[in-house]
């Protein structure tokens, strides 16, 4: 077949990271002064859809990198029920960023000149800084990602660079964060700068191993219609991610669940075959997701392990494994490990031969009617903060 455009994006990622690396570690040395990064005691992170997706991925290394307590909420969770709550700790020491490629997302828009008002300082982290995200920010991280070749602009895809550029973003964030402060040596935060350079060959190693796999799963599980993506910590924010390109691309049901939720809840489904994506980076949840595969073999679950190259524990238990090819630090993992759900999703849009985000059919546009859903650009804005 001839290579869909969704995987033509997905085969741009490497490249990208080259591309963009340098330039946003510059962005966060702009954005990111010595004033704010020593006064902020609380990050928040937040976003809709991919952005939020992004945002949850990067506690982590928020947390372990920035060395300051870090959340990655939604926009609306943020805005409409976490915002009215921030400690009053003084100026800067409620750090914002609110993430948003487009920069016209009205959720995050009113989350970011809510937590303003609450006297935080808020970042715009969008690649688009004449729009009202930025226009309505302390200061602006600008993710603006290179344009792709003549041949694949203009193409409608389910979002995957912009996805990655975010990830880039919070990174060097992170990292910036941590150094200014004195939690990373100049040396380490130099050191994590070429890990995240280095990793465009894990992604091209990784594309390369797993998409055979991919096609062969999208032609053999051609009669299912739901999936489950499962990890935790950042890896949860892969699930989220995997989960929504399925949809977007396909149209399936398609969901994403916490490691330890799934041996409470979807355990006791009763659709033996359910095609479930474990996504694991051999980190802090490791030793429960090999109980959860064991388990969800033993019920009868296809078990589809996205691991570390070489991985035997809980890879004994899948019917197909997705090889990461490369070593990678887990507070970096979801740059890496969403890349089987990318794949996964391109192969079976082909098979089943499905338009991306349905056609925008349906009601699935903004013109759809005064009111509805798909209003994710205008969509109401509070003005006053909750609580």
């Amino acid at each position: 077949m001839p290579r869909s455009p969704m995987h033509q994006q997905i085969d741009t990622l490497p490249d990208l990271v080259r591309q963009i690396v340098k330039p946003f570690d510059v962005s966060a040395r702009n954005t990111f002064d010595f004033e704010l990064c020593n006064s902020v005691k609380r990050i928040y992170l937040v976003g809709c859809g991919d952005s939020y997706h992004a945002s949850y991925g990067a506690e982590l290394a928020f947390n372990q990198l920035a060395g300051v307590p870090t959340q990655g909420l939604s926009s609306l969770t943020f805005s409409r029920y976490n915002v009215g709550y921030l400690p009053p700790t003084g100026p800067n020491t409620n750090l914002v960023i609110c993430v948003s490629v487009s920069g016209v997302v009205s959720r995050t828009i009113e989350a970011l000149r809510l937590a303003r008002k609450a006297g935080a300082a808020a970042i715009a982290l969008t690649g688009a800084p004449d729009k009202p995200l930025a226009q309505s920010a302390d200061k602006v991280f600008q993710t603006t990602v290179p344009p792709l070749p003549d041949e694949l602009a203009g193409m409608i895809v389910p979002g995957v660079r912009s996805y990655l550029a975010s990830q880039i973003g919070l990174y060097s964030a992170a990292i910036r964060i941590g150094e200014v402060r004195g939690h990373l040596t100049t040396a380490k935060a130099d050191s994590l700068r070429a890990e995240l350079m280095a990793l465009a060959d894990v992604l091209e190693a990784t594309i390369k191993a797993c998409e055979p796999v991919a096609h062969e799963l999208a032609l053999g599980l051609d009669d299912r219609r739901e999936f489950v993506y499962v990890g935790s910590g950042p890896n949860y924010g892969s699930s989220m991610f995997s989960a929504a390109k399925l949809l977007e691309a396909t149209g399936e049901s398609a969901m994403a669940q916490e490691v330890e939720e799934w041996t409470h809840i979807q355990y006791f489904a009763q659709h033996p075959p359910t095609p479930t994506v474990l996504i694991d980076a051999g980190g802090y949840d490791a030793d429960r997701m090999e109980e959860l595969a064991r388990a969800a073999e033993a019920i009868g679950r296809i078990v589809i392990a996205v691991v570390p190259d070489g991985e035997t524990k809980i890879s004994q238990y899948a019917d197909a494994v997705m090889p990461i090819k490369g070593k990678v630090r887990e507070c970096f993992a979801p740059l890496v490990y969403s890349i089987p759900g990318e794949l996964i999703a391109a192969e079976r849009a082909q098979v089943l031969g499905a338009t991306y985000f349905a056609g925008f059919s349906g009601g699935r546009n903004v013109d759809w009617a005064s009111g509805g859903a798909s209003r994710i650009y205008s969509s109401h804005m509070i003005e006053e903060i909750n609580g």
